[in-house]
């Protein structure tokens, strides 16, 4: 009978790994809940139509990367791409945008349809933090702020690069849109086949093609600041001299639009050139219309979110990885069944008077066999019990990452030795 794998594209996080998503995961929660942000948690899978609204239907998204079916009762549900539509979804179910200021964050899978390559997944892991209710550029730069931060904290400062641009208004966007197609569509069969493609849905996504003949093409197309009105410009500008004044440094990249049509005024990415082809490791901007667009009052808004299979491949990248902790401190070696037994309280006491990690070797074996383990385990520690010893209430005590005289205590003195021992760490 032939093996079940796992879906192309979707990956199992084998014990080994999760020390560092764990890692990454800490530190974002700690960071975040020292800006103000609370978690927030939502559904794997919505109504489609939620995401049709939201991204737009004739977005690469929608009319190709998203897991969609109809369940038994005929519906139509979609996998979570992205998550700041159904971030807006359950607040406005739940009541949390009326009149108030929300600051928010959240973690988990999302799921496209892609050609799975490195640092690019058909189930990706993203954190991505969302801000309600605040109308000026200084909540943009706070957000920006926040990412620069984490990176600081990460030590990745040097590998990554902020890019900036605003989108403006809906009327910046339709007037410039006028414009971008009416010059490129003389030059349609002189496109890339995407960008071809893209003139007749979503022109301003040619602005972000890779391909070099379109941007030849593009270097005398009309300039978007052209079509900025004075609100968008102050905006930016106010946005610019936040960053400025907090030192933090960016490039304005006057061809970022991001890929979803959500998106208005502020938009940013912090890139790196250390991952090959997906160099964007964060993403965001505002989106003031959403949330009316989705079926709620007009509420300002902005967010970002970052992959943490990018991030974890750029601490590697810089060499910027955790230091490995081990799985045990105390590793408790028995041989015989009333020795297995106080083995077995002994750790349950330990656990529940100390702040130790302690593992009991189960399943039996020779005591080499499981010195080897308590070995490979990363304890500093060996507590040994043999019959004798759990007859007299008695273990053995072999150090494992120092020279010392092996030892015997009474089991009441080994809790006062390890309380000592770990003062000293």
């Amino acid at each position: 009978m032939a093996k079940i794998q796992s879906i192309r594209g979707m990956n199992d996080l084998l014990p080994e790994d999760s020390p560092l998503w764990q890692y990454l995961e800490g530190k974002l929660q700690h960071l975040l809940a020292r800006y103000g942000y609370s978690e927030i948690r939502f559904p794997i899978l919505e109504q489609t139509e939620l995401f049709k609204r939201s991204i737009g239907e004739v977005t690469d998204i929608v009319e190709k990367e998203m897991y969609t079916f109809e369940d038994r009762n005929g519906d139509s549900l979609t996998l979570r791409p992205e998550g700041t539509a159904s971030c807006v979804r359950a607040c406005e179910q739940h009541g949390l945008l009326y009149n108030q200021v929300q600051r928010l964050w959240y973690t988990g899978p999302m799921f496209r349809h892609e050609r799975p390559q490195k640092g690019r997944l058909r189930q990706f892991h993203q954190v991505g933090v969302e801000a309600f209710g605040m109308v000026g550029p200084d909540i943009d730069a706070e957000l920006i702020a926040l990412s620069a931060r984490f990176w600081e904290e990460l030590g990745i400062t040097e590998g990554l690069t902020l890019e900036l641009n605003t989108l403006g208004s809906s009327d910046n966007r339709k007037a410039y849109r006028e414009a971008l197609v009416a010059y490129l569509a003389p030059l349609k069969g002189q496109l890339d086949e995407d960008s071809q493609r893209r003139l007749e849905t979503n022109p301003l996504r040619i602005l972000d093609s890779k391909s070099e003949q379109t941007q030849a093409l593009l270097s005398n197309a009309p300039v978007f600041d052209d079509y900025l009105d004075e609100a968008s410009k102050t905006h930016f500008d106010g946005l610019c001299a936040r960053l400025d004044a907090l030192g933090i440094a960016y490039v304005r990249n006057p061809k970022l639009v991001r890929g979803l049509d959500y998106y208005g005024l502020t938009v940013f990415e912090w890139t790196t050139n250390l991952l090959g082809a997906q160099g964007t490791v964060c993403a965001g901007g505002r989106y003031d219309g959403l949330v009316e667009q989705l079926g709620g009052k007009a509420t300002p808004a902005v967010g970002f979110a970052m992959g943490l299979e990018r991030l974890c491949l750029l601490l590697e990248a810089t060499d910027n990885l955790p230091e490995k902790t081990a799985q045990a401190d105390v590793y408790l070696v028995s041989s015989g069944t009333q020795a297995e037994i106080a083995a077995l309280k002994l750790a349950e006491q330990l656990r529940g008077s100390l702040d130790v990690k302690v593992v009991t070797h189960c399943g039996g074996g020779s005591f080499k066999s499981q010195f080897k383990k308590a070995d490979k385990s990363g304890a500093w520690l060996a507590v040994v019990i043999g019959e004798t010893e759990a007859e007299q209430g008695k273990v053995q005590l072999k150090w494992l990452r120092e020279t010392r005289e092996q030892q015997e205590l009474g089991q009441g003195e080994l809790l006062a030795l390890l309380q000592r021992e770990l003062n000293k760490n």
